[in-house]
């Protein structure tokens, strides 16, 4: 299946099974993808994630989720910069998610990292999506 925007497709997978309360989801493989999974695993937003390579040389990406009291860690989760409208934004200007209860994952020169990462880094870069 062609899919013009992958990085909001996993994202749809991801509240799909939450909503369903499901232990894990299944989405197509990326390098990208599995830089966003990277830091929504060292943020503590999911348990983790494993790539696996099928026969016919496509990459699958099995992501573990994550739960507390039965209800999902991840609350709400949206693409901000969309292959239609990029969104980008300097480093004096990342978005502050929740007062920082919450992150925004931001694509760099650096790499995909978290924006209190990019702060650090002294880097700003396209904001890719908020996780609350």
């Amino acid at each position: 299946m062609n899919v013009s925007d992958p990085i909001g497709d996993m994202l749809t997978r991801i509240r799909n099974a939450q909503m369903r309360k499901r232990s894990s989801c299944k989405t197509p493989g990326s390098k990208l993808r599995s830089r966003v999974l990277q830091v929504l695993k060292d943020e503590g937003y999911i348990r983790g994630f494993d790539v696996t390579v099928e026969d016919s040389g496509r990459s699958e990406i099995t992501i573990e989720l994550k739960y507390y009291d039965g209800a999902p860690v991840i609350r709400e989760i949206k693409r901000v910069s969309t292959p239609g409208r990029r969104v980008y934004s300097p480093v004096d200007t990342l978005p502050r998610i929740r007062d920082g209860l919450g992150i925004a994952i931001v694509s760099t020169s650096k790499g995909v990292m978290s924006d209190h990462a990019a702060r650090q880094a002294n880097v700003g870069g396209e904001v890719i999506c908020q996780v609350f």
